[in-house]
């Protein structure tokens, strides 16, 4: 079984996970729950009522008072993660196959009909095939609501960009169905993120404006990720190890934003500056493996950010450098100090 970024998976305690990242160790996966099953709870799924976690705190919390055994100190990121033994799993839900189903499907439900409409509008737009796009999130295991957002995914480089493209000409077009979040939307999304990522409004609004991923389709929220094909992966688990270098603030030049609509995310830096914590270099990249770090800053311009310090050592290429991880801590951040 392999598993990426935007798959779920069911245990057999009937516990949902979503997976992270695309690099997992041998026999297991990387990934945290996000419904687990709940009396009463909100969603039913299959005559169990469960209830969505959103924190990553809440998520941790939960596995350490219920599930411990699937905390796990990994020696090749040097953090405690949550894995998955794949002989646990029950249910792998796959967001090609989701879609696939909604398009034979004749019963659609409302947000059923209209995640459909979005990814067959993108499709047509950006010139892409069936099988590169699919649908993640609450649809993916029948567990959304009326209020859900539509999650989109689409996989390979180069339909990300064109997808990415297609976005950004019908976000600007006034008959589109697409439209960039106003203010008003900002700040309920501010709310929200604020709980799990401390920027001030001010900072948020700035770079979350800009981002083509994310938007309303119709009145409801989408939020479309981006994620690479295996072939396009490179690293395999223990190629490259991570260690724990502490934390820190800098201030860098954004030198490459081509990996920034990508999840996981990652955006090469110069000129960088220590401005607190680890003085350790050099620091050459700023890396995420959450979706809301994606586009947060382009080319050429000037950020702070402040994340976890970790060595990166490269085995296959004998090469090591630092790097600033990013959502960690509610206290991560990356904002804009000029354009």
């Amino acid at each position: 079984m392999k598993v990426r970024e935007g798959d779920l998976i069911e245990d057999n305690a009937g516990l949902i996970f979503d997976v992270k990242g695309l690099v997992h160790p041998p026999g297991k996966a990387v990934a945290f729950p996000r419904f687990i099953p709940d009396f009463p709870g909100s969603r039913l799924y299959k005559g169990q009522t469960y209830k969505k976690i959103y924190s990553l705190s809440a998520r941790f919390k939960y596995l350490e008072q219920n599930f411990p055994g699937y905390l796990v100190q990994d020696p090749v990121f040097d953090e405690t993660v949550c894995e998955i033994p794949m002989n646990a799993v029950k249910t792998h839900y796959k967001p090609v196959e989701k879609l696939r189903k909604l398009r034979k499907s004749e019963t659609l439900k409302d947000l059923e009909r209209k995640v459909l409409q979005l990814t067959e509008m993108l499709r047509e737009v950006a010139s892409i095939r069936w099988n590169t796009v699919g649908i993640s999130g609450s649809l993916l295991v029948g567990l959304h609501t009326a209020k859900s957002d539509l999650d989109p995914i689409v996989y390979g480089a180069e339909n990300c960009w064109r997808v990415h493209s297609a976005l950004k000409g019908m976000l600007q077009d006034e008959t589109s169905h697409f439209k960039p979040y106003a203010r008003k939307d900002l700040r309920v999304l501010f709310d929200f993120r604020s709980k799990d990522t401390v920027m001030s409004l001010e900072d948020f609004v700035k770079v979350e404006m800009r981002k083509v991923f994310q938007g309303k389709f119709m009145g409801t929220d989408y939020f479309i990720r981006f994620v690479k094909n295996w072939s396009q992966v490179n690293e395999k688990y223990g190629d490259v190890r991570y260690k724990n270098c502490g934390y820190a603030r800098i201030k860098a030049t954004i030198a490459d934003d081509s990996e920034s609509i990508f999840t996981p995310c990652k955006y090469d830096v110069e000129n960088v500056t220590v401005i607190e914590g680890s003085k350790l270099q050099p620091i050459l990249e700023i890396a995420s493996f959450r979706g809301r770090f994606c586009e947060q800053a382009r080319k050429g311009e000037e950020v702070i950010a402040q994340g976890k310090v970790e060595r990166v050592v490269d085995n296959k290429e004998g090469r090591e450098h630092f790097r600033i991880l990013l959502g960690n801590k509610p206290s991560d951040y990356m904002a804009l100090t000029r354009v």
